[in-house]
């Protein structure tokens, strides 16, 4: 990467790079080995919370937040480089760091829309590392691609809201360190089920995990992976669960535009992670390609090796361009400003990441599909991120509209 950034953002880079050289890379094959002898799957490896103070100790932490008093202040621009970094070893190192979805987005909600006492509660504990969090949001019974389309009740009855509904895919609710859900769903009020704006119907409240009625049922497996390190993907059902007024976040009605302004920088962080993914399988491609002779040379001196090789960096470079734009205008015009480059990147990114990804697991062969090369979950999760944060026929949908209504 030749991009010359400012000087904090090269000296941050500096430092990670050499975080993932000495500690995170040599960590992932005893994160694996810690967590065969775990009591539970879903327990975190001791590893993983040395990282987690290793990072800290090194002043690598906290770094998506862009308010200097609770994260690294940093734009989206200088973010972006140290993002890709932490993608090319996905389970670790974004954990490691404190910058690992969903807790990310929940930070970053209870920032920007908390109360003072919810920030207390349960933000700064979750900047702290000290617990994790999940983001309840999608359903099996609708298409959740639709956010109108959610289902979950949540109902005043009076000091209390009551929240019932059934949700899946919910990210990190199988760490036993979930201690606190983000639950949208719709606020049974004259601004709410019924109301006339579509997008003025949804809610989203706090709701603890010891909470009565909120049961973690089961775990969702993603291509047959469980994703340990996120803390799993699981079903989630809520039984007459019971909370305070206080933990509505904002206001009755603004949960869809809760949920924009989270999305729009959980959208990016992931593009970026998936750029580093992807250089992840270059170097793979590389070091395979040069270590391995069939039908009498090198792979490396096979055509179609070099043609799948050189397609991927021509790849990258053209993607990486598109983020640091996109993060660039993120930050001069904000997220509304951004919204095409913010849709082209979730089209374009992991679909080509996939792309690189399917190649370099061809090239490994047998061991491209098995778990002594990271590549086949680098691909498991690479393509589920054509489907997280919207689906790409919902961006396209969405920025064809744009593009037609200059014509019409």
């Amino acid at each position: 990467m030749d991009f010359a950034f400012d000087a904090r953002t090269e000296e941050l880079r500096t430092r990670l790079l050499a975080f993932m050289d000495e500690h995170v890379y040599p960590a992932e094959k005893t994160a694996q080995e810690q967590r065969a002898l775990l009591a539970s799957p879903w327990d975190t490896p001791r590893i993983v919370e040395d990282l987690k103070a290793e990072a800290r100790s090194q002043g690598l932490w906290n770094l998506f937040l862009p308010d200097a008093g609770h994260g690294a202040g940093l734009s989206n621009l200088q973010y972006a480089p140290l993002a890709e970094i932490t993608g090319r070893s996905p389970q670790l190192a974004p954990t490691a760091l404190n910058c690992a979805a969903p807790d990310t987005g929940n930070m970053e909600v209870l920032f920007q829309f908390g109360t003072d006492e919810q920030k207390k509660r349960w933000l700064e504990p979750l900047l702290a590392g000290e617990i994790r969090s999940a983001f309840a949001m999608t359903e099996p019974e609708v298409a959740s691609s639709d956010a109108t389309n959610i289902e979950t009740r949540i109902v005043r009855d009076g000091g209390d809201y009551v929240v019932n509904g059934r949700k899946w895919y919910i990210s990190g609710a199988m760490n036993p360190d979930c201690e606190i859900f983000i639950v949208m769903g719709k606020t049974a009020t004259a601004d709410g089920p019924d109301a006339p704006d579509i997008r003025r119907r949804q809610s989203m409240i706090l709701v603890p995990r010891d909470t009565p009625g909120l049961e973690v049922r089961r775990a969702m497996q993603v291509y047959g992976y469980e994703d340990h390190y996120h803390g799993g993907h699981a079903e989630v059902v809520l039984t007459d669960v019971r909370v305070p007024a206080e933990n509505l976040i904002g206001e009755e009605g603004g949960g869809f535009a809760i949920a924009q302004a989270r999305l729009g920088p959980g959208r990016i962080h992931h593009c970026m992670r998936l750029i580093g993914m992807a250089e992840r399988a270059i170097e793979l491609m590389c070091r395979r390609a040069v270590s391995r002779t069939a039908f009498g040379k090198p792979l490396a001196q096979q055509g179609v090796v070099q043609n799948w090789i050189a397609d991927a960096r021509v790849t990258v470079e053209q993607l990486r361009l598109l983020v640091l734009k996109t993060a660039w205008l993120m930050d001069t015009v904000g997220n509304r400003g951004a919204h095409t480059e913010i849709q082209a990147i979730k089209i374009a990114t992991p679909r080509a990441v996939v792309g690189i990804l399917d190649q370099a697991v061809q090239l490994h062969g047998a061991g491209g599909v098995g778990q002594d090369f990271p590549l086949a979950e680098l691909w498991a999760a690479a393509r589920t991120l054509r489907l997280a944060d919207g689906p790409d026929e919902v961006h396209q949908r969405s920025l064809a509209r744009r593009e037609i209504k200059r014509y019409v």
